[in-house]
């Protein structure tokens, strides 16, 4: 590797040639401080807050576009640099809706940490003219609200580069430039996914969830209700976030019991449904595998990949699983067998779902989801919402005790819990395809092949006979990438993972939010994930076909997977959609 000398705040180092100031400061453990800039996926040099003094040129620089040079000479606190800093902060809040205490980002804000590190006490130095957008509402699970937009175009970037979507994008030019949609269409009118990945890189409360939090409080409150919750693999994983903790610590018990004390008449978890899509949709697998049916199989869990599948690539749904996701199988068997057992009608239980993924509250009013003639889930929440609930009723997250979920509905599999990583619902399938077609007990469980937070994973295992070959791919780029090699007929696949959002679920667009200072520097997904294998591998039963509450739920109620009863309870259609309305 070539290198070259450069002197940073007169520190002298020997940096690989081409990388940029900004990653060079970084060897020299200086940290510059960014706005605009994403690692490999926003790097445009647009909010000027990176900008350093480089002795011999001209005017400032942005450090992270600009490369070193062999004798470079750095400066990247001098009076100077901190002026202008502080000039373009200044000039921001000119145009910033600026209601701090209110926003939902406060204490969260990477515009305010700006400014309160840099001392910008002057937020009106450049009063005058402002612009003033209406909020948008047309999503399902989402506001835009660009009076706190300061056009930094993470979020058109996320959403292009990311998702290889590109709803949103700046329109207009000069001082009225705003982020939004072509036509200035609503967000809710366009192909988007509801994936929230630009949320999850916004730096201020310009994009947000829509929140449902008071929803749930008085649906609690209301007597004549049963209110159930239950909680997707990765929310623990993320949750403690919220609270302080290290990224990808494991709060599940802490997470129950902070559940049980907000009102919840019974707490349960999603990694049991889980575990039931396993033995639905590798019954499913094997059925088409046997009998000629539309191959590959690819998973139908992400309900941000359903609906971009229904947009981008219509002629594939054929080889959707007809299964209905986690979320929306739980909600089926709580308002049917769980109903059923507790003597409940289904009308008076209010379902309310805790997840990593904002396009959950685009799901529960999908078409064909309400099993018992009533929706399966009634509210779906982010972690972030959750975590919002727990501050609000002044519960100390980190002094509660650890507590288990409730039975019967409660008890899953290690399989489960990694549906939360990309692989892991391949990984699950697995587990209970192989030992289901072989006729034996795997030697172990495991199939890391899969795991990882690569965008795109192949693997092949030979199994009864024959070799199964496979692929995952989180982030719909990626899957563009993937459908478009298997519809080309380049690659041939049998069973196919696809997660909307990349790294799976655990890099949800409703997880806590982390700072640009800690998502260049940090494998967030892979510490998130890291916690969920760790809990698969501490399991007693780590197969789904082994959940003794599973087998005691077909023996019981939906007879055997696949059968006609559970294909009306647990099953789904899906539907053409336009890629955009014109």
């Amino acid at each position: 590797m070539e290198t070259v000398n450069v002197k940073i705040n007169g520190i002298s180092l020997n940096v690989p040639k081409g990388i940029t100031i900004l990653e060079a400061a970084r060897l020299a453990h200086i940290e510059i401080p960014t706005l605009c800039f994403l690692k490999e996926i926003n790097e445009i040099g647009a909010c000027r807050i990176c900008v350093v003094e480089v002795k011999g040129a001209r005017s400032l620089v942005a450090s992270c576009v600009y490369p070193v040079a062999d004798g470079m000479e750095v400066i990247t606190d001098s009076p100077k640099v901190l002026a202008s800093r502080r000039q373009t902060l200044e000039l921001i809040l000119s145009d910033h809706d600026r209601k701090c205490l209110s926003c939902v980002r406060s204490g969260n804000c990477e515009l305010l940490k700006l400014c309160h590190d840099l001392k910008v006490e002057n937020e009106t130095a450049y009063e005058g003219e402002r612009n003033h957008y209406e909020l948008d509402n047309s999503s399902k699970h989402m506001v835009r609200d660009n009076n706190k937009c300061i056009l930094c175009r993470r979020c058109s970037a996320v959403c292009d580069h990311v998702q290889g979507i590109g709803v949103i994008g700046a329109n207009e030019r000069g001082f009225t430039t705003n982020i939004a949609c072509a036509f200035d269409l609503g967000l809710g009118e366009t192909s988007c996914v509801s994936c929230g990945q630009c949320i999850a890189v916004c730096p201020t409360g310009a994009l947000y969830e829509k929140d449902s939090t008071e929803e749930v409080f008085n649906a609690i409150h209301n007597t004549d209700k049963h209110v159930v919750v239950q909680t997707a693999p990765a929310v623990r994983a993320a949750l403690g976030e919220a609270f302080g903790l290290p990224i990808g610590t494991n709060v599940e018990g802490k997470m129950v019991a902070a559940l049980r004390r907000l009102g919840f008449d019974k707490v349960f978890d999603t990694d049991f449904a889980a575990d039931l899509t396993i033995m639905e949709e590798a019954t499913e697998f094997i059925d088409r595998v046997q009998n000629g049916g539309v191959l590959p199989l690819i998973t139908s869990c992400s309900p941000g990949w359903i609906k971009y599948c229904e947009h981008y690539y219509p002629d594939m749904l054929d080889n959707l699983s007809s299964c209905k996701s986690p979320q929306q199988m739980f909600g089926a068997i709580t308002k049917t067998y769980y109903a059923e057992k507790m003597g409940l009608n289904p009308e008076d239980i209010v379902m309310v779902s805790v997840m990593p993924c904002t396009a959950k509250k685009y799901e529960i009013d999908r078409d064909d989801q309400n099993a018992a003639g009533v929706p399966d889930v009634d509210i779906s929440i982010t972690t972030r919402e959750l975590a919002r609930m727990i501050d609000r009723v002044g519960l100390n997250f980190l002094s509660l005790p650890d507590e288990d979920f409730d039975d019967p509905l409660g008890r899953s599999t290690g399989a489960s819990v990694i549906f939360g990583a990309t692989g892991g619902v391949m990984e699950a399938a697995l587990r209970t395809a192989v030992e289901t077609l072989s006729g034996e007990e795997l030697p172990s469980p495991d199939f890391t092949e899969v795991r990882g937070t690569e965008g795109i994973k192949k693997a092949t295992y030979h199994v009864a006979g024959m070799d199964v070959n496979v692929a995952v791919a989180s982030g719909l780029n990626n899957a563009k990438v993937l459908l478009d090699e298997i519809k080309s007929g380049k690659s041939q696949y049998h069973l196919v993972e696809i997660m909307g959002c990349p790294g799976g679920c655990v890099n949800g667009g409703g997880q806590p939010q982390q700072p640009a200072s800690v998502r260049n520097n940090t494998d967030i997904r892979a510490l998130r994930a890291k916690a969920l294998y760790d809990l698969d591998a501490s399991m007693p039963i780590r197969k789904s076909h082994e959940n003794p509450s599973i087998k005691k739920l077909y023996d019981e109620f939906l007879e055997k997977p696949g059968s006609h009863k559970a294909h009306d309870l647990l099953h789904t259609s899906y539907v053409k959609r336009a890629i955009n309305p014109f």
